[in-house]
């Protein structure tokens, strides 16, 4: 008899954005001659910018010269594409990390899955909630959530920390000790920020908790408040308590190209039953190397471009305007008579809905009467029932006239 994984049967009905796909597809298909407008899934609508093009079309010739050609790569990432993100994306702002302190992946979504994987199952979870789907689901595969209770919408063994306008979108610590803590800033879904302050006590937290912080910081190239951290490694004693995960998604528009990297400094360690200490660098260089075959050479050039002076000017033009978008859908919801918080350091904006009206009816609501999708607060928790999110990501046209159909919603 093949016995399954019955942690799986755990996980609720459907991932968040295919039963919003699911949904999509069943109007349009009622609705032939409608302009659906999606403001939901954060994808990216702007071109792959020219500078990494260059480099794409440039190495995609090398694998085509028997002089120039590459097969397997180092799984942990080539260290031309290493040294850049060590140089730009973390000594330029004082800190000091290692390329062996740094692994490329296909994207940060895998990475944010995979890295349970070094982790025992008796951690305690606690995560923000809302929340990324990804990081509750894969806790849930792997064992550490125990029972889903339908009457709270909340797992009997995960911890859930609640951001909302009630505590101006800042998390509290657990009352109960933890041992992984999940925080991703510039957040995702709320839009949110947190200062170097704020993040600075969380550091602290952790190190007197002997947890750990895993920091998603996909987002940190929108950030342009000068308290807000772009890394966690920015905070004094992170490197001790925290992973971060980053990618060239939204930042650089590889949402269908694929990269991304962790970072896990060496003076990282957990501790085994007995209390030894291990480094965790070592177990996920393990890991990585047995699970992963790394990110194709002609990716990973495309990476590097992103750091060249041209790269960055391209991308910075992107970011821009992706921020332009964000700041038309706050300004314009504001004139609605809506309260929206986010959209400044972020892509994404948060809307907190009409008392008493569900997140998932006011997405049937704004599908119907302005052929709009959004993306329900309850889809990432309990805590964001009554709140729904939009993102800059479209394009500026859609995004004017998505905010002109809702501000005409009776």
């Amino acid at each position: 008899m093949i016995k399954i994984n019955e942690n799986f049967l755990e996980l609720q009905d459907s991932y968040l954005f295919a039963t919003i796909s699911k949904k999509v597809a069943e109007f349009t298909k009622e609705n032939p001659n409608c302009k659906i407008i999606k403001l939901g899934i954060g994808d990216v609508t702007r071109p792959i910018p020219q500078a990494v093009l260059d480099a794409m079309h440039k190495a995609t010739d090398e694998m085509g010269k028997q002089e120039d050609f590459r097969g397997y790569g180092p799984e942990q990432g080539y260290d031309f594409l290493r040294e850049k993100i060590r140089d730009n994306d973390y000594k330029s702002r004082g800190v000091d990390i290692d390329i062996d302190e740094i692994f490329v992946s296909d994207g940060a979504k895998c990475d944010c899955g995979n890295i349970v994987d070094i982790f025992s199952t008796d951690n305690k979870v606690a995560i923000t909630d809302p929340v990324y789907p990804v990081y509750l689901d894969t806790n849930v595969m792997s064992g550490r959530s125990g029972n889903y209770d339908d009457k709270t919408g909340k797992y009997e063994n995960i911890v859930y920390i609640p951001v909302t306008s009630k505590n101006n979108f800042v998390p509290e610590f657990p009352k109960e000790k933890v041992d992984m803590i999940y925080l991703c800033y510039p957040n995702n879904p709320t839009g949110t920020t947190l200062t170097k302050k704020e993040l600075q006590q969380w550091v602290d937290y952790a190190k007197e908790n002997k947890a750990i912080i895993l920091f998603d910081a996909a987002y940190e190239a929108f950030i342009s408040d000068e308290d807000v951290p772009h890394s966690i490694y920015e905070i004094d004693g992170a490197k001790e308590v925290a992973i971060e995960f980053r990618s060239f998604s939204k930042t650089a528009g590889f949402t269908g190209l694929r990269c991304a990297f962790i970072v896990i400094p060496k003076e990282l360690n957990g501790y085994t039953e007995n209390g030894e200490k291990v480094q965790l660098n070592k177990l996920w260089n393990r890991r990585h190397c047995t699970k992963f075959n790394g990110v194709s050479y002609v990716t990973q050039r495309a990476a590097e471009a992103v750091y060249s002076a041209e790269g960055k000017k391209q991308i910075e033009e992107n970011i821009n305007y992706y921020k332009e978008n964000a700041q038309i859908i706050k300004k314009g919801l504001e004139e609605a008579g809506y309260t929206v918080y986010g959209g400044t350091n972020s892509p994404y904006v948060w809307l907190k809905l009409p008392d008493g009206t569900k997140s998932w009816d006011f997405f049937d609501k704004l599908l119907k009467e302005a052929n709009v999708v959004g993306t329900p607060g309850v889809g990432f928790g309990p805590s964001g029932e009554g709140y729904f999110r939009l993102t800059g990501f479209g394009t500026k046209e859609n995004t004017e006239e998505a905010i002109e159909r809702i501000k005409n919603m009776k």
